[in-house]
């Protein structure tokens, strides 16, 4: 029953995948992420992970969507009103997407594929567990990431702002 569970979550995740990066209207975009969070979210709980899947809800479906559906409503992507992207600046797009494609493919082969263990804890997905962990070992990394979402915001804000 979880074979075919898994199979469907997978298919639903691929296909709203496919469409965030396909879709022409921005909305459409922004709901199969929603959609993609969600089967994600599914498979964190097909791997009995529910702590893991409800904060993956709570932190990416609720909040960085809402962001992002105001930026794309602050923004006001319309076609018809957009100005046209230089040449030069869709070929610097290109070169900067190769370029991380390439990273990307040679991090991939770079790496090792080793056996996996749990380990023997017995409290492993334990809330206040991953709290410890995450401010203790990983209070570093939380700050940055906070400090980045910040950004994002007033960067959102900075390119919404209409020029007199």
């Amino acid at each position: 029953m979880s074979f075919y569970l898994f199979v469907i979550l997978s298919v639903l995740t691929l296909c709203s995948a496919f469409a965030v990066v396909l879709a022409k209207n921005p909305m459409y975009s922004v709901l199969s992420l929603i959609v993609c969070f969600f089967t994600v979210a599914g498979h964190y709980v097909l791997l009995n992970a529910q702590f893991l899947a409800i904060v993956h809800i709570i932190v990416y479906a609720g909040a960085i969507m809402v962001l992002f559906l105001f930026v794309v409503m602050l923004l006001n992507l319309n076609s018809e009103t957009e100005p046209h992207k230089d040449n030069m600046l869709k070929v610097a797009a290109v070169i900067t997407g190769g370029l991380l494609f390439v990273v990307l493919i040679a991090s991939i082969k770079a790496t090792e594929l080793g056996t996996f263990s749990l380990p023997q804890k017995s409290n492993l997905g334990y809330v206040e567990e991953v709290g410890k962990k995450l401010f203790t070992d990983y209070l570093l990394p939380f700050e940055i990431s906070s400090v980045l979402f910040l950004s994002a915001m007033i960067g959102s804000v900075v390119l919404a702002k209409k020029e007199k």
